[in-house]
């Protein structure tokens, strides 16, 4: 098998280990809506300060962890701004008219435009 073909199957199989996570994160996402949904059963029977500890805690603490995750992931591929970027495809004295120029700054260009949007996520007061 080529080289290429490696690659692409390497790419192939991350993309899709990615989609199985985030599918499962979803579904962890379904779960807790439903959770969510069943607190009202304390406010029905008159304990509304149950419903209202029990949803804060809920809320907290997925913040919490989704907060984390973004600060580590953000800080991750920002400490390798500087690496990706050195990985430029070059051909001759201008770099502009090597193949892939366009595409590798689109790409980078979306990198640093998502972790800014993660950076902007952090605690709020």
């Amino acid at each position: 098998m080529p080289e290429s073909d490696t690659l692409a199957d390497e790419v192939r199989e991350t993309r899709l280990r990615v989609a199985r996570h985030l599918a499962d994160l979803h579904r962890l996402h379904l779960a807790l809506a439903h959770d969510s949904r069943t607190l009202k059963r304390f406010a029905l029977a008159g304990r509304p300060g149950l419903e209202i500890e029990i949803a804060a805690e809920m809320i907290e603490q997925y913040l919490g962890s989704s907060d984390a995750f973004l600060e580590n992931m953000r800080g991750r591929f920002e400490a390798r701004l500087g690496l990706l970027r050195r990985g430029e495809p070059r051909q001759g004295a201008e770099p502009e008219d090597a193949p892939g120029h366009g595409a590798f700054w689109l790409s980078f260009s979306r990198l640093c435009a998502v972790l800014r949007r993660a950076g902007g996520r952090g605690l709020q007061p």
